[in-house]
Order: structure tokens, then C-alpha cells, then sequence
């Protein structure tokens, strides 16, 4: 076996072990507890841009990207938009790597790649502050709730010019919506690629963590996400693409996380 194979056989293993690990299982999920009570994901930006998020997620959507190497990443929750700017900056790798390889001059500003974020309150300072980044360009938005059918709509048309798309879910943390969410923009995605559901981890923190919210245990993204897998198993679907629509919950990469704020959250399609 080859040294980065080796390399690779011991990772596999390391995460193997994790996985078999309760004790250090509890202490992330109470390490979670904690920091949620602290506001600890408001801390962090992406490129200037505030994002809101715990830095092993982001390691773990870098690493999807640069797997899956989408042309399309859609996104149902913008906030600040710093989620926006990690994934168009990773396109933006994307496509340099892509001229390198094939001995191209690369135009920073053309591009087939995109990323499409939709939040139903695109507040006019955060708006601002997207479309004065250098990433921009990379950037389209749509204003409006992400399970209003007109929105449906244009998202599926904009995907329709796209090969490879990959979905992240992280608005209204609500089981119903959620479950729209799901429904809607789930079949989008590329089979081999992801469906991220983030702030599945409500469901294993104390219900009294959001007392000003209409989220908690029993009524969350993890349910919703369980709800809908159980439901591709009860009747056969078909995505976009017309191919059969299954996914599965990427238990190895959760291990390999640990502290995430997306357990059962990362599916991927088979």
C-alpha cells in the first residue's frame, strides 16, 4: 500500500474508533449545550462576511465542495451571507484549478458556476454588503419564503441549466418547513452529491435552549429529515434528473466532526 493510501486506511480507522466512542459522543453533545447558550456560532466570518456556523461545518462543506465539485449550490437561509461567500469561493477554486490543470488563462469573472441563496428577509445592509463583495459576481438571490411555490418555481428553472447541484438547508428551523424544504429542493440534488440539513441538533439539546423560538425537541430539522427519509422508503420518487431518489445519512463524516451542529443532517444521494 502507497503512503497517501496507508495515510488514508488510518483515517477511516481513527474515525472508526470515534464512532464506537459514547463517552466522547456526550461530551460533544454537551460541549454543543454549552456553546449554544454562549451564541459561540455568531463569532466566526467567512472572507469578512459573518457566518453563522461552527468552524468543523465549514471544514465540512469545504471538503464536500471540493468533492463534489457542484456548478450549483443552492441555499435556503442567508442571514449575514457568509455561508454565500464559503461557497462561491470554493467554486471560485473550483474553476482556477480547472484552468491550471488545462493550461487556460482563467476570467475571475466568468463562470458557470454559482451559488443561489433565497431568505424571505434579505435585510437592505446585508444585501449591500453580498453584492459589494468580491465574490459577488458568483451570487444570485431571491427574496421570498423558500417554500412559497413561485420560488420553487425559479429555483427549479435556474437549475434546470445545472449538472451538479448541491442543496443546503438552513432557514426555519420548524419541522413543517423543513419538511417542505426538503421536499422541494431534495430532488435537486445530483446524485453522489449532498443535501445538508444544518441545526438538526435542536432534537439533542435541552428543549429549553430556545424559549423565544417555534423550534425545539419533537419539531426540528432532525425530525423533519427523519420524517422524510422514512418516507422515500415507504414510496418510490423520482429527483430532477428522473433518477430514482434515495439518500443516505453520511454517518462517517459526523464521526469524523464530532461537534457539529448537523447530526443526521448530512445526506447524501445514492
Amino acid at each position: 500500500m502507497e503512503p497517501n493510501e496507508t495515510f488514508g486506511a488510518e483515517v477511516i480507522e481513527n474515525i472508526r474508533q470515534l464512532a464506537l466512542n459514547d463517552s466522547i459522543h456526550r461530551k460533544s453533545i454537551d460541549w454543543m449545550t454549552d456553546i449554544t447558550k454562549l451564541r459561540y456560532v455568531y463569532n466566526f466570518r467567512w472572507l469578512g462576511r459573518p457566518i453563522i456556523q461552527v468552524p468543523q461545518d465549514m471544514v465540512a462543506v469545504q471538503e464536500l465542495i471540493w468533492h463534489i465539485k457542484p456548478d450549483l449550490i443552492i441555499e435556503a437561509g442567508i442571514a449575514h451571507g457568509g455561508s454565500l461567500i464559503l461557497s462561491a469561493s470554493m467554486l471560485a477554486l473550483l474553476d482556477y484549478c480547472d484552468a491550471l490543470e488545462n493550461g487556460q488563462a482563467l476570467d475571475p469573472r466568468a463562470t458557470s458556476r454559482h451559488v443561489l441563496g433565497i431568505d424571505i428577509d434579505i435585510r437592505a445592509h446585508n444585501r449591500a454588503a453580498i453584492e459589494a463583495h468580491p465574490m459577488s459576481h458568483r451570487i444570485d438571490m431571491i427574496q421570498g419564503s423558500s417554500i412559497a411555490a413561485e420560488v420553487i418555481d425559479q429555483v427549479h428553472r435556474i437549475a434546470q441549466a445545472h449538472e451538479r447541484i448541491m442543496v443546503i438547508l438552513d432557514s426555519n428551523h420548524t419541522h413543517d418547513h423543513v419538511l417542505a424544504e426538503l421536499e422541494a429542493y431534495a430532488p435537486l440534488t445530483s446524485v453522489g452529491s449532498y443535501c445538508i440539513v444544518f441545526d438538526t441538533v435542536v432534537e439533542d439539546l435541552p428543549d429549553a435552549m430556545f424559549p423565544d423560538r417555534p423550534w425545539g425537541k419533537g419539531n426540528n430539522p432532525k425530525t423533519a429529515v427523519w420524517e422524510y427519509l422514512r418516507s422515500l422508503k415507504e414510496k418510490t420518487r423520482v429527483g430532477a434528473d428522473g433518477m430514482p431518489l434515495n439518500f443516505e445519512i453520511d454517518s462517517a463524516l459526523e464521526n469524523k466532526l464530532l461537534i457539529t451542529v448537523a447530526p443526521d443532517g448530512y445526506l447524501r444521494r445514492l
